[in-house]
């Protein structure tokens, strides 16, 4: 199985792009961040993010996705987000990489789990801001350019998409399949 991964600055379209995949029949892994947030939020912490641990609970949740993906059928599997994105945010919050992230990270690595070609979602050059996304576009520009290092220092081979319609960028997608 080909497992391809999605990434870019919160607000760039990732998720309506990868609804768009599901629809025309690729697999596909959400994001882990968004809902370890919605949970938290719902339990009364509004700022989950605040806390190092929420690292460790997206890491997890994460490996429990990326599991569970491999008994779904299909040669190609599109992933909402990594581990190696959740390094970046890690730095991003400045937290220290947790043991569980380091595993994981080294898991991936051995395992060789991702296509070493990662589809980098360029932003449309503006934040619409939600109850999980606080984050302004100088803070997002910000964590773009990390998760560009982030990737680049770990061997990956960045594929840009730009700004377009969700079905413009999702035939570039397919192009570069």
């Amino acid at each position: 199985m080909r497992r391809f991964i999605l990434t870019g600055t919160p607000g760039a379209g990732k998720t309506a792009i990868l609804r768009q995949l599901e629809i025309e029949g690729f697999g596909v892994v959400e994001e882990a961040a968004t809902d370890v947030i919605t949970l938290e939020q719902a339990k009364g912490i509004a700022e989950p993010w605040r806390n190092p641990a929420f690292i460790d609970k997206v890491v997890n949740l994460q490996r429990a996705r990326v599991v569970r993906s491999a008994y779904r059928q299909g040669e190609v599997q599109f992933h909402d987000r990594s581990p190696i994105c959740t390094a970046a945010l890690a730095e991003f919050l400045g937290y220290p990489l947790s043991s569980a992230l380091s595993r994981e990270l080294e898991r991936l690595e051995k395992e060789r789990l991702y296509e070493r070609r990662v589809f980098f979602i360029r932003p449309w050059g503006f934040v619409t801001p939600t109850k999980a996304r606080r984050i302004s576009l100088e803070e997002a520009r910000r964590f773009e350019a990390l998760h560009e290092r982030t990737y680049s220092a770990r061997g990956f081979d960045l594929i840009f998409i730009a700004p377009a319609s969700v079905l413009d960028r999702v035939a570039a997608i397919r192009r570069a399949l």
